[in-house]
């Protein structure tokens, strides 16, 4: 056993304000939360549907005012800033080659957002029929 005193670095509860890099891992981190909390929004908005129509429409009159309609905004918005930096950030994590060469980073962003496009527009479309 050492008789060393380890180096404890202080950090205060701002810490990642300071850095830029740090302020958007942590807003992005953050929104998992909102995302995390609408999830459950709609799986109780299920759970009326199961009791009848009337409990679901209910549920749908209350996600209808105006305090629902700025979460669901938020939420929007939120989901969208994930998206964009984690589509951003996938070119690091996802080390593809083709061959003997490796894939560019823009065709793995672009591949993401246009999976993106295709899987909202089939949303889209099935809401819609």
């Amino acid at each position: 056993m050492t008789k060393r005193k380890p180096y404890e670095r202080k950090m205060g509860a701002t810490w990642w304000l300071k850095n830029t890099f740090h302020t958007k891992y942590i807003i992005r981190e953050g929104s998992s939360l909102v995302i995390a909390i609408y999830s459950m929004v709609l799986l109780f908005g299920l759970f009326r549907l199961s009791q009848g129509a009337d409990a679901f429409n209910g549920w749908l009159g209350a996600m209808s005012q105006p305090a629902w309609l700025a979460f669901h905004l938020l939420t929007l918005v939120w989901t969208l800033y994930h998206s964009i930096t984690w589509f951003s950030l996938a070119p690091k994590a996802a080390n593809l080659w083709l061959g003997q060469k490796r894939v560019p980073d823009s065709w793995i962003v672009n591949s993401m957002y246009g999976a993106l496009a295709g899987i909202s527009v089939i949303g889209l479309v099935l809401v819609l029929i």
